[in-house]
């Protein structure tokens, strides 16, 4: 069965229009909730199941706050409300408070009229396919409010942002410490901008920390993982050691050299999986996407260390770490997941394992970076006609296995139909600037034709 209103991570949109709206929002509270009551009856329990409900800075939050847990109450579950908090910590204050599932109200990098609806089960992991059809079946149902006696409860989560600063700082080994390390810190005036600091400073780290003055409308903008021209700007100006970006929600995280470098997630990926490698630490195939550079797959076949891809998505990531017993995985944006610290892809856990590593080598990050090049990648977005499916073309397929020829041993070229608008995406990646660009476009002029 196909997905109504479920993406590829959870349900996202514009405020105000479709699934994005209060009175959705009320619907989906008490769908999911009834769903987890007849789950828990299922198995023979009768106890009010118990939501974790957190949030990042966006405005639209309140309100959809509010009518999450007024779903959630009449369907007879008992809510607990975190406020802003990262995404990660949503999922660790579900499996440490044993709760029955977690819910956080966040776009993750998108500007705050955008807003949306993730879901953890009572692992901390994001939902199965057959789980989020559960759901959308339930809200086929009218709206159910149980007998008074029988109605849930809400209450603040106590001391939500010391738990999660422990269980951060539990991630790394209790040797490590940031003293005399500078730090700038860009936390997207989003869900970390007082838990991020407040982690790097307990470790020892002097901190100068920016986007940490969320006012419901600037989360995103200019700052963050999304745009860490400006970290880049702060570290050089400050002679800072490095930079560290999140985003919105806290599950993506972006690293500044001392130079001024921006470090993507594949470049994060190598720092660890290398020094993971020769520490004993590293199990399992290291998991990318589709997405992942050809540099950093070239590079993981030089030093003998088993590489994959998986869908764009890091629950598409998870889901392959789990199949290959892996323990590290992620994206070029800066999902990075380190399953034996964490259950779900966390920014400052993260961020963390990277500076253990360079903390314990004494080695800069640019120095751990040695070895990785990354070649040029490019795409471009091409739209589509209603109806249009030029990847089935057979004009298309021809071309792409002509620029998969050209680019062979030094890159590649794949298209990927977008999830979430009507475009298809046409990427090529080649050790040559001029050999890719050049293949980049005739394949996208192919798929133009098609469309």
């Amino acid at each position: 069965m196909s997905r109504k209103y479920f993406g590829t991570d959870g349900i996202r949109g514009r405020v105000g229009e479709g699934p994005i709206s209060a009175d959705f929002m009320l619907r989906l509270g008490n769908a999911y909730g009834h769903a987890l009551r007849a789950s828990v009856k299922s198995a023979g329990d009768w106890r009010k199941p118990v939501v974790i409900i957190g949030k990042d800075t966006r405005i639209s939050n309140y309100m959809f706050e509010a009518a999450l847990e007024a779903g959630l109450v009449a369907a007879g579950v008992d809510v607990e409300l975190m406020g802003p908090m990262p995404t990660p910590a949503v999922s660790h204050m579900t499996r440490s408070l044993r709760a029955d599932g977690g819910i956080v109200i966040s776009a993750s990098h998108n500007p705050h009229h955008d807003n949306g609806i993730k879901f953890f089960s009572a692992e901390g992991e994001k939902l199965d396919d057959a789980t989020e059809l559960a759901i959308e079946a339930a809200l086929e149902h009218p709206f159910r409010t149980v007998p008074s006696e029988q109605l849930g409860k809400a209450v603040r989560t106590r001391d939500a942002i010391g738990r999660y600063v422990e269980a951060c700082k539990n991630s790394v080994s209790r040797q490590f410490d940031l003293q005399g390390m500078r730090i700038v810190v860009d936390c997207a005036n989003g869900a970390t901008y007082q838990v991020g600091p407040i982690v790097l400073r307990e470790l020892g780290a002097r901190v100068e920390a920016i986007g940490v003055e969320p006012n419901g409308l600037n989360i995103n903008d200019g700052v963050g993982s999304t745009h860490p021209e400006l970290l880049a700007a702060r570290v050089r100006e400050t002679g800072a050691d490095l930079g560290i970006a999140f985003d919105g929600d806290g599950d993506r995280v972006l690293f500044v050299d001392g130079q001024g470098e921006i470090v993507d997630g594949d470049g994060l990926i190598y720092v660890l999986a290398n020094d993971w490698k020769k520490s004993g630490r590293l199990r399992g195939p290291v998991v990318g996407t589709l997405m992942t550079n050809y540099g950093l797959e070239k590079a993981f076949g030089q030093s003998g260390i088993e590489f994959v891809r998986a869908k764009v998505g890091d629950r598409y990531v998870h889901q392959a770490l789990v199949e290959g017993k892996g323990i590290l995985g992620g994206e070029a944006s800066g999902h990075l997941l380190c399953l034996d610290r964490t259950s779900t892809g966390d920014g400052i856990v993260s961020a963390l394992q990277v500076l253990e590593v360079l903390g314990r080598t004494g080695r800069s990050l640019r120095q751990a970076l040695e070895g990785l090049t990354m070649v040029p990648q490019k795409t471009i977005n091409v739209r589509l006609a209603n109806g249009a499916r030029p990847t089935e073309a057979d004009s298309v397929k021809a071309a792409l296995a002509e620029a998969q020829a050209a680019v062979s041993g030094r890159g590649r070229a794949f298209l990927r139909p977008s999830g979430t608008e009507p475009v298809v995406r046409v990427t090529v990646e080649a050790d040559d600037d001029v050999l890719m660009q050049n293949t980049l476009e005739k394949l996208a002029d192919a798929v133009r034709s098609a469309a």
